[in-house]
């Protein structure tokens, strides 16, 4: 792949550095964010017959693997990873196997805790009205962009992967091109122009980014790559090809293109298939990538994953429920060991049925039946509190109460059983508040530029303000509520934080 970066001459742009970091630095940490992802859904692959691992699960009488075996023994699945791909292991027989995917629900219930409500968006613009307008402008490109939709899928992709990268890309009413006409729109027009800004949710596996040698926070080119799939045909086909998916066609023959995108505060290129197929200059004057973290970690890019802490542990749960499911296997049925006794294999053993013989040492044995296994069960329930404790989500954030938790009465009380992921909950909104702050703040930005509405530095500065994720008691929020607005506190932020948007005109005093 040959690149051309005569744009960026401003900042040069190393292409050695670019080509290494798509053709080797990718496929590492695509291979690495997969796994994350694959233990968070945990797909499902049919089999075929092709392979020898596909044969060995077959005949355990699936037909069907799932994600999360690649971490289990290879004494359960008869399969070894250590090569990077499943290989059958000689002698061994696959076993039962059981996969409770504990990881999927804590990370969604952790999502529902930080965005199972609308949040507000407020601004600190001095001007009254404009505060109005503002707070207008952001809803209406965030509820064009999905509104709690993308939200969750924001904290979803960033619980995973540790991390999220949104880019803020104008629409074609904005964007191309720069037009003098959209000066002077009013307020009804720049919301109705602010909806085609698209918010653009790039996943970990894609990101590429190219930071300052001397601050890691500082982004200094924003390189994504990825394989884009076309709605085109591939006209390579072969009858070893036909042969191997079978007559209804199994493989996936839509054209795919190898897409590299480069953007910069000053220029954009995007390469297809290693070709130069369009570049511009940066109308906006910075670079439109706003990168939030799930839980921050010092000196690094990347966050905390909800999920990598988890996999040993997930790991670990899903053996013990596979040796328990083949220890059930094999001792829930009574077996009967016959002596001396001719044609016992060709008659059944019911209840009033006579067994006469004349052999004096004749004997019939029983052995088999379950059996307890306190060890088992308490090695299976610590592995479950480990969890909760790494995570921070317990059973009661889904709705599972046991024993005496059910008598709680308070909010005190339920704030103190939730304090682990009320805590973790805290740290999150930091996070995911700046950057929401941040892409409020380049919306506004762009349209200052492109002339759609003008706003100044202060007037770019936002709140983001989360509802209580805990049920609450709608009396003693209104008490409250009261005793805030006879202490002072404006009536329109008392508004907001019981979940209502204020009438506001024109002359509105704050």
């Amino acid at each position: 792949m040959a690149y051309s970066f005569d744009i960026f001459a401003d900042d040069p742009l190393d292409a050695a550095y670019v080509q290494w970091l798509v053709e080797e630095h990718s496929p590492r940490i695509a291979r690495h964010f997969g796994r994350l992802w694959d233990y968070y859904a945990n797909p499902s692959r049919e089999i075929g017959r092709h392979s020898h691992a596909d044969r060995k699960v077959g005949d355990s009488g699936r037909c069907y693997v799932q994600a999360q075996e690649w971490g289990l023994p290879a004494r359960l699945t008869g399969l070894s990873h250590a090569a990077g791909h499943p290989a059958p292991v000689p002698d061994i027989q696959r076993k039962e196997v059981v996969i409770e995917n504990d990881i999927a629900w804590r990370v969604n219930a952790a999502v529902d805790f930080l965005f199972g409500k609308p949040i507000n968006f407020v601004s600190r613009s001095p001007d009254g009205q404009k505060r109005a307008e503002i707070e207008r402008i952001i809803k209406a490109v965030f509820a064009a962009n999905g509104d709690m939709g993308f939200l969750q899928d924001m904290a979803v992709l960033a619980s995973v992967y540790g991390f999220v990268d949104c880019i803020v890309r104008p629409g074609e009413p904005i964007a191309n091109p720069i037009s003098t006409s959209l000066h002077n729109v009013p307020i009804d027009g720049a919301v109705q122009l602010a909806r085609s800004i698209d918010l653009e949710l790039i996943e970990a596996p894609r990101a590429l980014p190219v930071l300052d040698e001397n601050d890691y926070r500082r982004i200094r080119y924003y390189v994504q790559h990825f394989q884009q799939r076309r709605n085109t045909v591939t006209a390579r086909d072969s009858f070893l090809a036909r042969l191997l998916n079978g007559p209804a066609g199994g493989m996936d023959r839509r054209q795919v293109v190898d897409v590299t995108e480069i953007l910069s505060p000053a220029a954009w290129q995007r390469y297809e298939d290693g070709r130069l197929v369009g570049e511009g200059p940066m109308p906006w004057g910075f670079l439109p990538v706003v990168h939030i973290q799930n839980m921050a970690q010092p000196y690094s890019y990347e966050g905390l994953s909800d999920v990598e802490p988890l996999m040993p542990l997930q790991d670990e749960l899903n053996t013990r429920l596979s040796d328990r499911a083949s220890r059930v296997t094999m001792q829930s049925f009574k077996m009967y060991l016959a002596k001396g006794l001719d044609g016992f294999d060709r008659r059944p053993v019911s209840p009033g049925r006579m067994w006469a013989t004349d052999n004096p040492d004749a004997a019939i044995e029983e052995f088999g039946g379950d059996a307890a296994a306190p060890s088992e069960a308490l090695h299976i329930a610590e592995i479950r509190e480990a969890m909760d404790k790494t995570s921070g989500v317990t059973p009661v954030v889904a709705g599972i109460l046991k024993s005496k938790i059910g008598n709680l009465t308070s909010a005190v009380a339920l704030r103190l059983t939730l304090m682990g992921m009320l805590a973790k909950n805290e740290r999150k909104k930091f996070t995911y508040a700046g950057g929401l702050r941040r892409i409020g703040a380049m919306i506004l930005a762009i349209l200052d530029k492109a002339g759609v509405y003008r706003t100044s530095e202060a007037d770019r500065d936002i709140d983001v303000l989360f509802p209580s994720p805990l049920p609450e008691d709608v009396m003693e929020r209104l008490r409250e509520a009261q005793i805030k607005k006879e202490l002072g506190v404006p009536a329109e932020q008392v508004l907001r934080e019981l979940g209502y948007e204020p009438q506001q005109t024109p002359n509105t005093k704050y």
